[in-house]
């Protein structure tokens, strides 16, 4: 149920009564007429632009056609008046039984309420985390896990079929630097003193992998030379890596449906697969590139290279894919990957980077476009870096040095939920500042208490109705007398709720999952806001003493939204609390 989709339903259907009676010309587009809340709500309950987005088509004036519109829409039961605002706006007031009616709908859906057919079954691929597999999840990464992780299931909820993956880039010179930093691991093992020179991974977590190696292959890489031992310890790291990585998700709450392995790319044809579809579109070429203004970019030689025409899709530069020496550039395998998911029949791509992937976005754009011939889109989600704050003091990173915070460093003090709300309590290309004290504070500046607090009380309420001899079963609840719901605290209360199904569609059509954390603190505080009048005005306690039927019909708003609550928290990958302490 959308209210939103309803009254823009009857709308519509007042536009076309206009047109039959010759009041509107046939043939106009209507696409761009909406119903939504209105800037104040003082205004009223919801406001169309219908006036507005028709009158130079109809070429009539926007109060003319407003004013016809609302003898329209007042016959409607459900719209108690309409009225022409400014050049052409109407506001709309709905009959407190439309809002009343929003009680049942939610206890019958349950957490599903909201769901959407938005997406209307479109295959999406999110990739998201896709960190070097060189060491644990650090806290950049987790916040592009809980992203991603987040935007995945908003997506689903919306009604898209939805794969999570990580791609795990093994083909590049870092693995071959952590096999030699497990090496050193591996001899100091052995008894041998070692020393981390610049360019390896001196963190402690490698201790332990140079010890099961050890346990492996005893003493047969001692001494001896790289090109002996580089091709099996890097499989050896590697995997051991990505065993520490999926331990980290997995505390997170995170669980991915593909595991994506760059080095599949290599030696299959798989890049030469992708770079021949780009020839054969004429997009590769033989050329050398003007040297960029400012700083040089890592892929810049002042030679001539194999080309992508990356231009010819909005990019500002082409870039390389092969260097003059014939060796891929790091583009190459991307582009192969994307290619693959081209291939596999997704309907959209989305790929969430960190922040130092700035200079990715467009020249990723142009190879899907290029590949997909303009049919899949992607859309690339930068995140920004976070910031770690304790005891006022900053935390720093340094993931050379070995000392930098892991991802289960942040879940261990404050908990996977609090780690998963607090990261999307901005948005994605935001700065975000976490501060270990005051994520655990227990006040209304803390958002995932304060939510939390809020569901906990509608559990608090239904235990008490229990003491009471109350009957508040969902069954129960669902029959109650809704219409006992008349005070405007409680009217405001479930026109929050009924923005539930239009805010998860507009989350879902930006892929902005913060939008569900931000609506979520506003429901809790239309909550908090009524429990906190009840102190002063008994008639708005969700229990009323020695009246079951009112109490029941208070409790089903309390519960209607603690489900809507649950809902939300479910796709941010929180558990919803159902006692604080």
């Amino acid at each position: 149920m959308n209210l939103f989709t309803d009254i823009h339903a009857v709308v519509l259907a007042a536009l076309g009564q206009m047109q039959a009676e010759g009041a509107l010309p046939e043939g106009l587009d209507f696409a761009n007429v909406t119903v939504e809340p209105p800037r104040d709500p003082l205004h009223g309950d919801m406001a169309t632009n219908a006036a507005m987005v028709l009158a130079k088509a109809a070429k009539a004036k926007p109060r003319d056609i407003a004013e016809k519109l609302v003898e329209k829409l007042t016959a409607d039961d459900r719209i108690t008046s309409a009225e022409v605002a400014g050049p052409g706006f109407i506001n709309l007031r709905l009959a407190p039984a439309v809002w009343q009616g929003l009680v049942a709908a939610v206890l019958n859906g349950g957490t599903k309420f909201g769901r959407s057919n938005l997406g209307a079954g479109k295959k999406v691929n999110v990739e998201y985390v896709s960190a070097n597999p060189t060491g644990p999840l650090h806290v950049g990464h987790t916040r592009g896990a809980v992203f991603g992780d987040a935007l995945a299931s908003l997506l689903d909820f919306a009604g898209y079929n939805v794969t999570r993956e990580y791609y795990i880039n093994d083909g590049g010179a870092q693995v071959d630097v952590l096999a030699r930093s497990v090496y050193l691991r591996y001899l100091e093992a052995h008894g041998q003193e070692v020393a981390f020179e610049d360019g390896t991974y001196p963190g402690e977590y490698l201790i332990e992998v140079g010890a099961n190696l050890k346990d492996k292959v005893g003493d047969a890489f001692v001494d001896q030379p790289e090109d002996v031992w580089l091709t099996e310890v890097r499989e050896f790291a590697t995997e051991a890596m990505m065993d520490l990585i999926r331990e980290d998700l997995k505390m997170l709450g995170v669980e991915m449906d593909v595991f994506y392995s760059e080095k599949s790319l290599y030696g299959t044809g798989r890049i030469e697969g992708a770079i021949q579809d780009l020839t054969d579109k004429g997009l590769i070429y033989r050329g050398t590139l003007e040297p960029p203004k400012g700083k040089l970019p890592e892929d810049w030689e002042p030679r001539e290279q194999t080309l992508f025409k990356s231009t010819d899709y909005g990019d500002d530069v082409d870039r390389p894919i092969k260097k003059s020496d014939g060796a891929w550039t790091y583009f190459a395998p991307d582009i192969a990957y994307h290619y693959d998911k081209v291939q596999r029949g997704f309907d959209l791509l989305i790929d969430v980077f960190g922040a130092d992937h700035g200079g990715y976005v467009k020249r990723m754009k142009a190879a899907v476009s290029a590949l997909s011939g303009g049919k899949v889109p992607v859309d690339i989600k930068l995140c920004q870096l976070v910031k770690l704050f304790k005891n006022g003091e900053p935390f720093k990173m340094s993931k050379r040095a070995g000392t930098f915070i892991m991802l289960r460093d942040v879940v261990e003090q404050v908990g996977p939920d609090v780690t998963r709300f607090v990261m999307l309590t901005r948005k994605n290309d935001a700065p975000l500042d976490f501060d270990f004290d005051k994520v655990l504070e227990q006040s209304k500046d803390n958002p995932v208490f304060y939510v939390q607090y809020a569901h906990a009380r509608v559990a608090s309420v239904l235990r008490k109705a229990a003491e009471a001899g109350i009957e508040a079963d969902d069954a129960t609840l669902l029959a109650a007398d809704h219409t006992k719901l008349d005070h405007e605290a409680e009217l405001n209360l479930l026109k929050k709720i009924a923005e539930w199904p239009r805010l998860v569609e507009i989350a879902a059509r930006t892929n902005e999952p913060h939008r569900i954390a931000f609506y979520l603190y506003e429901l809790a505080s239309d909550l908090h806001g009524l429990w906190n009048r009840g102190n002063e005005n008994t008639s708005l306690r969700f229990i009323q003493d020695d009246d079951s039927a009112t109490s029941q019909a208070k409790i089903a708003l309390a519960r209607s939204t603690a489900v809507v609550i649950a809902a939300g928290l479910g796709i941010l990958g929180v558990t919803p609390a159902e006692e604080l302490r």
